[in-house]
């Protein structure tokens, strides 16, 4: 089921606040399909998903290797039959202020990360919604 990204209902929102482990599905630069799991938080009034991760980890140089036009990407959590895809384009970010950002979004919806001097933030403006909640 399809949903308006700028017009998501109160269990929706409520669903992507509560503590769920998503997977986030990249392309390699061979095209295959990249599915880890990840937290990652979501600010609806933005448009904005954020995964943090290790600047080395295969999801985020596969982001890196689309270069600055980013690349597709979908996010998906399930919990029974409540689920949601957001999908959209990622890029990467490595700006001290946009990590510090993205480190608090996920210390608020699941615990304090762990010191990564190598983290960086897999950055997706969702343009499609997806799901039953």
């Amino acid at each position: 089921m399809a949903h308006d990204p700028r017009d998501l209902d109160d269990a929706f929102l409520a669903f992507w606040r509560e503590r769920h482990i998503a997977t986030l599905t990249t392309t390699r630069p061979d095209g295959t399909p990249h599915v880890v799991p990840v937290g990652v938080t979501f600010q609806p009034e933005a448009g904005i998903a954020r995964v943090i991760t290790s600047r080395t980890s295969r999801k985020a140089r596969n982001v890196e290797a689309a270069g600055p036009q980013g690349l597709r990407v979908a996010v998906c959590q399930v919990d029974r039959a409540r689920w949601s895809t957001l999908e959209g384009v990622a890029v990467l970010r490595d700006a001290p202020e946009q990590v510090a950002d993205a480190e608090r979004r996920y210390a608020e919806r699941y615990r304090e990360p762990r010191v990564n001097p190598d983290r960086v933030v897999i950055e997706i403006t969702v343009d499609r919604v997806l799901g039953r909640a």
